[in-house]
């Protein structure tokens, strides 16, 4: 092995000081706090984007490229909709609660959206969506805002929420199998962080 010469730069690991694995979702009491600050300032577009991916549950790279067509019946938001995931190539079903379609219907109307537009359309001109760069510098601020650690949370958080707290008000894992578009029930059980005596007794509840 060569030695490191006293001028040699080190080379630092990429996540050197930061915490590594899943990002934890939020609390009910979090995702209040988050809206009502959203709300209270006004902000139109990161309250409709706050809300629907709570709702639906999908990851960065399927949500930030959503369009007003993929949620809409005409210029009204749809109570339910399916989306084609680009990992998997398989579709998955959410549904947007009434609060949720308020917000992007008014975010519609302010940014003057409808048709195949992108429902959260990027600020610079080679994007034409919104990038998942950007989606996570947005999910960093509304946690940093409530007093948060960034570092425990990012973009994946959205995905994770809903359906953790549908996991810890269930137990029904097939349930938060299909919503989230899990194609195995163990990668559900690795993703919610379910220990696995947990995770066996649910099983063997459910088996038929």
């Amino acid at each position: 092995m060569e030695a490191i010469g006293v001028g040699s730069a080190r080379r630092v690991p990429w996540n050197e000081g930061r915490l590594t694995g899943q990002k934890s979702p939020l609390k009910l009491r979090e995702i209040w706090a988050i809206r009502i600050r959203l709300q209270l300032a006004g902000k139109t577009r990161d309250l409709a984007l706050f809300n629907l991916a709570i709702d639906s549950k999908l990851r960065g790279c399927d949500f930030t490229r959503l369009r007003v067509s993929d949620i809409c019946l005409g210029s009204r938001v749809a109570a339910r909709t399916t989306v084609m995931q680009q990992k998997t190539q398989r579709p998955v079903q959410f549904e947007i609660t009434e609060q949720t379609r308020t917000s992007v219907e008014a975010w519609m109307r302010a940014a003057a959206l409808s048709g195949g537009d992108n429902l959260f359309p990027g600020r610079i001109h080679e994007s034409p969506h919104l990038s998942t760069r950007q989606y996570a510098r947005l999910v960093h601020r509304w946690i940093r805002a409530i007093g948060l650690d960034v570092a425990a949370y990012g973009a994946h958080t959205m995905r994770r929420t809903k359906a953790s707290l549908i996991y810890r008000r269930t137990k029904n894992l097939r349930a938060v199998q299909l919503l989230l578009g899990h194609t195995k029930l163990e990668s559900t059980v690795r993703y919610l962080g379910i220990e696995v005596d947990d995770a066996l007794e649910m099983v063997e509840q459910t088996d038929v």
